[in-house]
């Protein structure tokens, strides 16, 4: 079961996470979801924005009346009194302009009326000729509603304002077509505010000016219909779209309850034109697609007012006029709101807008739940880097799917969301795997920090399970290694133990050291030395080679320790002798396990090759060399040392006679003449003396004698072995290993 072996935390706690992200990005708690959505929205908008282009060939060009440097110069700061804005829409109808769109609200009587001035005549008959002429001079508010004559116009109101609704008149109907009403997920609001009653009455059309603002102060939708009451109100993006296209009242599609993978309730698939259906979100607003500011859609007030202006250039035109202060943020940065009105009318009559399906959502929901398991999976299973490359992965493959999806269809597909809720899931699988592998390598480490390399206990701790108390077959390499003479040693020093004890610290410590480094576990602590293994309790292919490499470590070791203590005395005075160590090595099959008890820890493997690695350490000394080997370590090894058969000898209890092989060098010592012709030499000394040619052994003994490199103690031994042959010669069935003779 994949979940057996680990901890709850490290699988339960990204499930745990993954249901959260869910919750937050399926309910927008905090607008946590709008925040990730809008910043991957933002950057595709930045990267690839809408391709400019004039709309007249959709019917109306759209522009946007501005207030350049001249036109401020001449007619002060925005807002401009009535009589010119009135002058201003009077030059847009002689020139041709389709419709004139105020974004704002027109909500005060001009300051600057004539009739306003009654106050500051005197009083008096000598004044009241004045005071008349006043009160019959033009209204600039009726000279802004006589120039709406003639001309098709849009003025705004405010949802939510603090008039009462009958301050709003509206001049057309939001109708909806289906089975179901698509109204109640339409915002709704009670209350709204306007112009003043003249410019309400003057304009062919009223709208909502209200803006679908996200938590983070952007607009990236533009809302079409409001609820209020029980009427369903026009945006003024809205009315410009019927105008534009001359509908009397603006129908919007019911999607009955069948948007999304699941369905849910009813809301608006779109408004009905007559290109056919533009898509809409669920509340009835579309994703705007910006094109950025561009010169091309401006139209200079002062050039309108001079005469200018090329012929046709406000020819059937939508012209919006607004406040040029009036600032608000989009994913291109900070614009007017008059030219983001102005961007929503291109994208509806170009039906260029951003389509973001009622499932994308849901679709995005089920993509985190399924990638979200498989991380917590990957985890359980594998473990936190396994997990990191999958993430990394589908993360790179929802930006690549976003991307796409966004440049060749326009749909907005939230793989930052996505992503985030992942890497949470991951982040908390990591934690929690942080967490358990250090609480593991502690537990570890008190049990076997003496025992165990760092990097196996380190192993462990992430691949739990990779220890079996309970047992396996494995095939180890088995090391010993002991002082030689150290009874001698230790009675030299009876009158001080202390000195004694830290000798011997002084020389196992770094032996030890060498054998950890290299790999191997200490097993054992013996009183003149410990024991080693390779290939336990983790996977170890080059284990008779590692034992090895530590073996050559131990003899660099302990000369460095030797040139040390050779300078230092015993308390009586006299100067320390350099330590001989021996070390034995063997492969082969053995049982490694262990068991708790007391809280303590233990691991250890038992098998022929161990005792083997005792007994040929034991024996080393006879021999000369440091590090002997038997022949199965040897085999395993080979091809990174240099090995020079020593002896062919019966152990205790072990089946078959062992060759012993001295481990004298590396590769480069192998290749030399000297030592190839040592090796030959002993082939046949031990040839000789398998088929009992003992004179020949002899002299080839002798000859040997005064190669460089040649062990004098090895060959006393064989010649003491020899003469002991010709004493007791060997039955017929001998097989050339040296054991006690049966009488």
């Amino acid at each position: 079961m994949i979940f057996r072996d680990r901890p709850f935390a490290v699988w339960g706690l990204p499930l745990v996470t993954l249901l959260l992200a869910l919750l937050v990005l399926g309910t927008d708690a905090s607008g946590v979801a709008t925040r990730l959505r809008g910043l991957l929205f933002d950057n595709l908008a930045s990267a690839r924005p809408r391709t400019y282009q004039d709309t007249r060939a959709y019917g109306h060009p759209v522009k946007v009346l501005e207030a350049d440097p001249s036109a401020i110069a001449r007619y002060g700061a925005w807002p401009w009194p009535h009589a010119t804005l009135a002058g201003m829409v009077d030059a847009l109808k002689n020139r041709g302009a389709y419709l004139v769109v105020f974004v704002g609200t027109i909500d005060r009587p001009d300051a600057a009326a004539a009739r306003n001035l009654t106050a500051l005549v005197p009083p008096g008959p000598a004044y009241d000729a004045a005071r008349q002429a006043l009160e019959h001079l033009p209204s600039p508010d009726t000279a802004l509603t006589t120039a709406f004559a003639g001309v098709k116009s849009v003025t705004g109101f405010t949802l939510d304002g603090d008039a009462p609704p009958a301050n709003v008149a509206l001049k057309s109907q939001v109708a909806w077509s289906g089975s179901r009403d698509p109204m109640p997920r339409v915002p709704a609001t009670s209350r709204a505010a306007g112009s003043i009653e003249a410019v309400q009455a003057a304009s062919t059309g009223l709208g909502a000016l209200n803006l679908a603002v996200d938590a983070d102060g952007k607009v990236r939708r533009m809302p079409l219909v409001f609820r209020f009451g029980d009427k369903a109100l026009p945006s003024l993006d809205a009315e410009v779209l019927r105008l534009a296209e001359d509908k009397p009242v603006l129908t919007v599609k019911s999607d009955d309850g069948q948007s999304g993978l699941l369905g849910g309730p009813p809301g608006v698939l779109g408004v009905e034109t007559a290109r056919g259906l533009l898509a809409t979100t669920p509340d009835g607003s579309i994703w705007m697609a910006y094109a950025g500011a561009n010169p091309a859609r401006m139209i200079s007030a002062a050039a309108l007012m001079d005469g200018t202006l090329p012929p046709d250039a406000v020819r059937d035109a939508i012209v919006y006029i607004g406040a040029p202060d009036a600032m608000i943020q989009t994913p291109l940065g900070p614009r007017p709101v008059a030219e983001v009105h102005a961007e929503a009318a291109e994208d509806l009559l170009t039906g260029s807008m951003l389509r973001r399906p009622p499932s994308a959502g849901q679709a995005e929901l089920l993509c985190l739940a399924l990638f979200g398991l498989g991380c917590s999976l990957l985890i359980a299973k594998f473990g936190v880097r396994w997990a990191a490359g999958y993430v990394l992965l589908v993360t790179a493959i929802i930006g690549t799917v976003s991307w796409r999806l966004y440049t060749g269809n326009g749909v907005l597909f939230d793989g930052v969301g996505l992503a985030a809720g992942l890497w949470a899931v991951w982040a908390t699988g990591a934690a929690a795997r942080t967490v358990e592998i250090l609480w593991v390598r502690s537990s570890l480490k008190r049990a076997f920090t003496d025992v165990l390399p760092p990097r196996v206990i380190d192993q462990i701790a992430r691949r739990q399970g990779s220890m079996k108390l309970e047992g396996e077959s494995r095939t180890v390499t088995y090391l010993a290694c002991g002082v030689r003479g150290f009874a001698e040693l230790a009675s030299s020093f009876r009158g001080d133990p202390a000195a004694f004890t830290r000798l011997i610290q002084r020389v196992l410590e770094p032996l030890m050291n060498e054998a950890l480094a290299h790999g191997g576990a200490i097993d054992k602590l013996t009183a003149d030395g410990f024991t080693a293994f390779w290939n336990a309790p983790l996977d170890d292919p080059e284990h008779a080679v590692h034992a090895c490499e530590a073996a050559m470590g131990m003899m660099e070791a302990i000369a460095r320790t030797n040139e040390i203590i050779t300078h230092e005395r015993r308390s009586d005075g006299v100067a320390l002798d350099p330590v001989e160590i021996g070390v034995g090595l063997s492969s082969g099959p053995a049982i490694a396990g262990g068991f708790r008890v007391h809280g303590r820890t233990a691991y250890s493997v038992n098998g022929d090759c161990a005792v083997v690695a005792v007994k040929v350490q034991q024996l080393s000394g006879q021999y000369g060399p440091a590090v002997v080997v038997t022949e199965d370590t040897r085999k395993a090894a080979e091809r990174g040392f240099a090995f020079l058969e020593v002896d062919f000898i019966e152990v205790e209890n072990h089946d078959g006679p062992v060759k012993l092989y001295a481990m004298l060098g590396n590769p480069v010592m192998r290749a030399s003449p000297k030592f190839r012709a040592l090796a030959t030499f002993h082939v046949h000394i031990f040839q000789s003396m398998r088929d009992r040619e003992w004179h020949k052994a002899r002299a080839l003994i002798a000859q040997c004698r005064t190669l460089s490199g040649a062990s004098q103690k090895l060959y006393d031994l064989h010649l003491a072995r020899i003469a002991y042959f010709e004493a007791n010669p060997p039955g017929e069935d001998w097989d050339g290993a040296f054991r006690p003779i049966l009488q």
